[in-house]
């Protein structure tokens, strides 16, 4: 999953003007990019990218991201063998406190990659399902596995919806929230479809579960998130349309 990630993918993007298409289209360079690095596993420290379309940092430079336990961690450009990372794969790094920075566009592009990541979950669930046979026929015909199936798709689609109309903070809050929560339910159920097989490391869905606890765990989980939208509907004591059908 790895082998073209990191500096290579930075480079290989690069080439293909991501630099440009973030400030010219941005509203459809993240969902492209980031929906791809979580179907494909790969990973890439763009994300400093996008929180620098609306913090004055320098171009090429890190920024600090609030962490799940009150933590910072930075997303390093580089990733050395040794290097002193939270997860194995990843160039994740804790640091001291950073300074509060927008986050919104962040949101959405973490919400596009745990997107991604889902339906790379939900895509491996499926082929199993259909591949695996017990009594003569596929498990795919047993309705226990349809209804974990079918609440992992729908999960996914709330998700992609919410992040499609989000057009400001809130917006980005909730979509980050749905889409964390998506990949939570596709991991729980597509670890139980998958049975024995899930947690072998042979098998690709271990890095995707990984993963995606990894990104719930930046700028907000999806427990924190929901917890924080609830108090601010609480507080103005109105729900804010975020679309008008």
């Amino acid at each position: 999953m790895s082998s073209s990630s990191g500096p290579v993918l930075d480079k290989a993007l690069g080439e293909l003007g991501w630099s440009e298409m973030l400030a010219d289209i941005p509203d459809v360079a993240i969902p492209l990019v980031f929906r791809l690095l979580g179907e494909t596993g790969t990973h890439s420290s763009v994300l400093n990218d996008v929180l620098l379309i609306d913090h004055d940092g320098e171009p090429g430079s890190v920024v600090p991201l609030p962490f799940v336990g009150r933590r910072w961690v930075e997303w390093a450009r580089e990733h050395a063998d040794g290097h002193d990372s939270i997860d194995p794969e990843l160039p994740l790094h804790e640091v001291a406190r950073g300074v509060e920075v927008p986050i919104a566009r962040a949101r959405l592009a973490l919400g596009w990659w745990l997107l991604g990541s889902s339906r790379a979950m939900l895509d491996l669930a499926r082929t199993h399902a259909l591949d695996r046979t017990q009594f003569g026929r596929p498990i795919a015909a047993f309705q226990a596995v349809r209804h974990r199936l079918a609440e992992t798709l729908a999960a996914i689609e709330g998700a992609e919806a919410t992040l499609l109309v989000a057009q400001d903070d809130f917006g980005a809050l909730l979509a980050k929230a749905a889409a964390g929560r998506a990949a939570s339910i596709t991991s729980r159920h597509v670890q139980q479809i998958l049975g024995g097989i899930g947690f072998t490391a042979e098998h690709p869905f271990h890095r995707h579960a990984r993963r995606v606890i990894m990104l719930d765990s930046l700028l907000g989980t999806h427990r924190e998130l929901t917890r924080e939208a609830g108090a601010r509907i609480r507080a103005s004591q109105t729900a804010p349309r975020l679309i008008d059908l």
